[in-house]
């Protein structure tokens, strides 16, 4: 049951009061004309003391009780510019009143700063919206006449014969051929990525799939690439081909960091309802600096590539409802960790970025 704060107040002062006359009672003559006017003067007094006790109430406490109220009902409102007028006082409701504007200022100071964050990431959007749109448009007008001068340059090198020094000079125009290609594949699937087709399957053998192909790129260096499957993780619910995309693009980012010998290592587990994979290796690591950033599009530290590889892997590990996480030590190697669900919720639909 609610009561009201005056009564509580009144409540120490009446039991004063009562005490007081049941004292003077029990010590007096109810018959002496002394002890009428002597509690007749008690209870004018506690009254008198009583009136002066709530006008003191409702001046220091009622007040400033009624003003915080307002204040926070216009700061549910979105009003941040609120103020308790009572934080000078040097009390407790002074406490009340100064705490009470630091936490307005702190939310006003949070608010602003998320309303900077997503002005940034707004404006970041459509720069990279037009930014896709664009390259869509070069690698279209790109690709064509590419694969033109591929094929003649295809016819040329048949007639060349292998003793001929333009032999070399050939087969080096084709790598940088398909380097573009590659470029221009890339830009096209960061600029209008494809929506995954997900479906319970095996993620052991998606796995299995890009290590096969990675083992393609290392015939002839000493590095080692290890799949430890996860014999136990029942079906997930993946695309394949978008899944298998982004594992091979995680061991090719390894072995291109390995200088020699070393070991690239494909782990995969059920952990806490979720299909884990980890993609290790023992090469140059990461440095500190460049953690953060190495999931935004065209950021690179390598000589070539367009920085677009990691970005479109965590898009795609995110249009699958998952997560991407990477750790790194320079010198020791890194470490990337895709965090799949394992069940999906009945009305589950791809993320975007």
């Amino acid at each position: 049951m609610r009561i009201n704060w005056r009564l509580k107040a009144m409540i120490p002062v009446a039991a004063t009061l009562v005490a007081g006359l049941l004292l003077l009672w029990r010590t007096r003559s109810l018959e002496d004309p002394k002890h009428h006017l002597v509690m007749l003067v008690t209870g004018a007094g506690a009254v008198v003391i009583a009136a002066v006790v709530l006008i003191v109430l409702a001046h220091w406490v009622q007040r400033p009780l009624l003003e915080l109220h307002d204040k926070i009902a216009r700061l549910r409102e979105g009003d941040f510019t609120v103020r308790a007028s009572f934080a000078n006082r040097n009390d407790e409701i002074g406490d009340l009143g100064r705490d009470f504007n630091e936490m307005v200022r702190q939310l006003r100071e949070s608010r602003e700063a998320l309303e900077a964050a997503h002005r940034t990431q707004m404006s970041r959007a459509e720069h990279l919206a037009t930014l896709g749109e664009l390259a869509a448009g070069l690698a279209h007008e790109i690709r064509n006449p590419l694969a033109g001068i591929a094929g003649v340059l295809d016819l040329i090198g048949k007639d060349l014969p292998d003793s001929s020094p333009s032999k070399e000079i050939w087969k080096e125009v084709q790598q940088e051929i398909r380097q573009i290609q590659k470029i221009l594949n890339e830009l096209l699937d960061y600029a209008r990525p494809k929506p995954p087709h997900i479906a319970p399957a095996d993620l052991n053998v998606t796995a299995q799939n890009a290590a096969s192909m990675a083992r393609q790129q290392v015939l002839s260096r000493p590095i080692e690439i290890s799949v430890i499957p996860a014999p136990e993780l029942p079906p997930v619910e993946h695309d394949p081909g978008q899944m298998q995309q982004v594992l091979l693009n995680l061991l090719l980012n390894a072995i291109q960091s390995i200088d020699g010998a070393g070991v690239v290592r494909l782990t995969l587990a059920s952990e806490n309802g979720c299909a884990v994979i980890r993609v290790s290796d023992t090469g140059r690591g990461i440095e500190p600096q460049h953690l953060g950033s190495i999931f935004r599009p065209f950021f690179t530290t390598k000589g070539q590539g367009t920085g677009l590889g990691l970005s479109l892997a965590q898009r795609i590990v995110e249009a699958h409802g998952g997560r991407i996480e990477v750790s790194s030590v320079p010198g020791q190697g890194s470490q990337f960790t895709i965090r799949l669900q394992i069940q999906k919720p009945a009305d589950h639909s791809p993320v975007s970025r």
